[in-house]
């Protein structure tokens, strides 16, 4: 038995929390990690893992183990790029999940100069508005919106976005200028909505003027959970919608959407590139957190336009 290798397996296991999610995020055969588990129990003579049909939780020994076994196999890393000078020249795969507008109109159209930087990262970039369990899908980090609210993992801001409100000049030609957020929410105007991939609730319009806060519901013609499709409804024309001015700002520029309501926009959301406390910030996951900081650099400054 390879004994580190099973550590390895152990380890990704009670990350995964289940057999199938481990050995998928492993690249390994479902059978080849149960048989490496069994192995490492029988060699240390107990019982890290109660399996169920659906799920394996950790035995008390099994926890211990782990607690330690993740300090080794962090400083093993250390060790193998301290020798192969990965500092310099990191390498390896390297999972990051970011929205999709993000992903479409930033990150993904720089990505020939990251990999002239750094040619040895494989980089898998899973695509998505919806929550992800960093530890449980085996993700690397993630870059979202919004404030930090779970604890166990650590947040490094990137930018201060600024949301616009806006809608196609045919439109507002039909329906009128909103001058206030009231005006959005008596009716006179249609909202293109966005719901919550996690409580697959509406998200209310928020506005700001002074010390004044007000959350709008209007009359929702369409809502959608995914930022590119949201986007694409409020340039077909189907209503007045509230976004990040990063992913409004080309039609904006272009004359396809108009700003409104420019006095009463909230306060900046913060964007931040996220990853598990307990993971090693390998070579690798450090270089794609500082280009992701430079990436989104420009959009920094709310008050940039």
């Amino acid at each position: 038995m390879d004994q580190i290798a099973a550590m390895r397996v152990f380890a990704r296991v009670v990350e995964a929390g289940t057999f199938t999610r481990a050995a998928d995020s492993l690249q390994l055969p479902k059978p080849t990690v149960t048989k490496m588990v069994q192995q490492l129990e029988t060699h240390l003579r107990v019982k890290l893992l109660q399996r169920t049909t659906r799920r394996v939780t950790v035995t008390p020994e099994g926890a211990a183990y782990y607690e330690r076994t993740a300090r080794v196999l962090a400083e093993l890393e250390d060790i193998e790029s301290d020798l192969t000078n990965a500092q310099a020249n990191p390498r390896g795969r390297l999972r990051v999940d970011v929205g999709s507008s993000f992903a479409n109109m930033i990150l993904i159209p720089q990505l020939p100069a990251f990999y002239a930087r750094y040619p040895e990262i494989e980089l898998e970039i899973g695509v998505s508005d919806r929550p992800v369990n960093l530890v449980g899908d085996a993700v690397d980090c993630v870059i979202r919106a919004g404030e930090l609210v779970d604890q166990s993992l650590v947040a490094r801001r990137i930018a201060n976005l600024r949301f616009v409100t806006c809608a196609t000049p045919a439109y507002l030609a039909r329906h009128g200028i909103p001058t206030t957020p009231a005006d959005l929410g008596d009716g006179t105007h249609r909202v293109v909505g966005y719901f919550s991939s996690l409580s697959n609730r509406p998200i209310p319009l928020r506005y700001a003027h002074g010390e004044e806060r007000i959350e709008i519901h209007g009359r929702t013609v369409v809502g959608v959970n995914e930022s590119t499709a949201h986007l694409t409804a409020v340039l077909t024309g189907m209503g007045v919608a509230q976004t990040f001015d990063v992913m409004a700002e080309p039609h904006l520029a272009s004359g396809a959407l108009v700003e409104v309501l420019q006095a009463w926009a909230p306060p900046t959301y913060p964007l931040h590139v996220v990853y598990p406390t307990n993971r090693h910030l390998s070579a690798k996951l450090r270089v794609f957190v500082d280009w992701a900081v430079e990436l989104f650099a420009p959009y920094n400054d709310a008050s940039r336009r």
